[in-house]
């Protein structure tokens, strides 16, 4: 059994403040393996005191010093990526794989791609006018992180901070912490100075509004919910924090009739499965020329059909589990309401898959599920599912189709597939949204990521991501 009770605070493991505890659970099983400690605004005011003070300091560094220390983070990251890998398919339930392939790798890659964003970084630039701007860093910063794709988007708040010579709070998700506290010996045994990085455990109403709130954290970084988003800017507000959000999606995937449907069909229900659909740019809207849509529909459902699911502690290309029962239950009240509504169900369904291992069937497995003929007055239309579930309409004109992308209070990512190039680079100039991705092709680390609308604001990733967290400030050029 798995104990985690004690804070990374001011470059030492530390007892918290607060008593209060709670079981960390594999939803392959929803077998407790570890009990974790829950912080308090005390300990979020420990731990800002402890970046505050480091800032004095860190913030003064050179661009070579912190580009050794994040050289030295990848150095100790690729050592322990298996590490990161078993801990992120006990905790959510990624299966083995793409643990290893995607989801740990991605921490990886991440940082790599901060670093060569720092080493073209510039700090000061002169105008036109002759005066003199400097980018320095913003102060400390509060970062809360998901579940969902919890070393990804660690990697993409703590490294950019680390990047430009900001210190920082994390508290990532009280229900993957095995991967974070992974991440903070990273950190530690990188050499960061006491007080850079600080971590502490804790709850969104209790820690996450501590952060949010506090006078000295100058910066909050959020991924998650877009409720949840709308409540850490509320927070936020009195103080006049700079906050950036990635919130949800519900991503649209255009396939007109000139491109290879079987590939594109084939690519977008598998995107869509992927990681059991708990990804907020997941592919989960996707909408056919019509022409094409009865050979869509019949491809898709075999697709659907094949997907595997199974043990995430296996190898393999199957999906795991749902991340815990509250998702669970929330993916089957939808399937649920869309077969109420009289959606039609193409594949999959409520309940779990027929054939799980008898040790398996007390975790949270769904069925891979594709409902066709959706409109959007139904709730599977607009709710972002976040499960493995599948929703596909027809368009008869590529303006009809683009109207129907963009018609969601969402604009995270868009894919779409055609062989026309004119017509790609059109329909991609008019998608309300972050990220496109062409013909299944999609962007790489370093890129920005993050949405428009209620999908957030801001942008993560590679010299974007640095800005973030820098502030502006000019000057005249010295004279006597």
């Amino acid at each position: 059994m798995i104990t985690l009770d004690k804070f990374y605070i001011n470059g030492a493991w530390v007892a918290p403040v607060a008593q209060e505890t709670m079981p960390i659970v594999t939803p392959s099983t929803n077998a407790q393996i570890g009990t974790l400690s829950l912080g308090n605004a005390m300990d979020v005011d420990r731990a800002v005191a402890a970046a505050k003070a480091a800032f004095e300091t860190f913030s003064m560094t050179s661009k070579e010093e912190r580009l050794a220390l994040l050289r030295k983070l990848a150095e100790v990251t690729r050592a322990r990526l298996g590490d990161l890998a078993a801990a992120i398919t006990a905790e959510m339930g990624a299966p083995a794989t793409m643990s290893r392939d995607a989801q740990a790798d991605s921490g990886l890659g991440h940082l790599e791609a901060f670093i060569a964003a720092l080493e073209a970084h510039e700090d000061e630039e002169v105008l036109p006018n002759g005066d003199i701007v400097s980018r320095e860093p913003i102060g400390v910063c509060g970062l809360i992180t998901p579940w969902n794709w919890p070393v990804n988007q660690i990697a993409l708040k703590v490294v950019p901070a680390l990047a430009t010579g900001a210190t920082c709070v994390l508290k990532p998700s009280e229900y993957t912490p095995l991967s974070a506290q992974i991440y903070a010996e990273l950190i530690h045994e990188a050499g960061y100075p006491a007080g850079v990085f600080n971590l502490v455990f804790g709850d969104g109403p209790s820690v996450g509004a501590a952060l949010s709130r506090h006078r000295d954290v100058a910066m909050m970084s959020f991924t998650g919910s877009t409720r949840a988003g709308s409540a850490v800017s509320v927070d936020a507000a009195p103080t006049i924090k700079r906050v950036t959000l990635e919130l949800g999606g519900k991503s649209p995937n255009l396939i007109f009739a000139d491109s290879d449907v079987a590939s594109a069909v084939t690519d977008g229900v598998q995107q869509c499965f992927y990681n059991t659909g708990q990804s907020c740019n997941a592919p989960t809207k996707m909408l056919v020329e019509r022409a094409v849509y009865d050979q869509a529909l019949s491809i898709a459902r075999t697709v659907a059909e094949a997907q595997m699911v199974g043990d995430p502690e296996q190898e393999g290309d199957h999906i795991g589990p749902l991340f815990n029962q509250i998702q669970y239950d929330r993916v089957q009240e939808l399937i649920q309401t869309g077969i109420a509504e009289g959606t039609r169900l193409l594949a999959g369904g409520p309940g779990r898959p027929d054939d799980l291992p008898t040790a398996l069937q007390t975790g949270w497995f769904a069925r891979p599920t594709i409902f066709c003929d959706v409109t959007p007055h139904m709730t599977v239309w607009r709710k972002e599912i976040f499960g493995p579930v599948l929703i596909i309409s027809p368009f008869d004109t590529e303006d009809d189709a683009i109207a129907m992308a963009n018609d969601t209070e969402y604009g995270l990512d868009a894919y779409l597939s055609t062989t026309d190039e004119a017509r790609a680079l059109r329909v991609a100039r008019r998608l309300r949204a972050g990220s496109i991705h062409i013909n299944g092709h999609a962007t790489g680390y370093g890129s920005p990521f993050g949405g428009f609308k209620q999908s957030g604001n801001g942008r993560e990733g590679g010299r974007f991501g640095l800005e973030d967290y820098l502030e502006t400030k000019v000057r005249p050029p010295f004279a006597l």
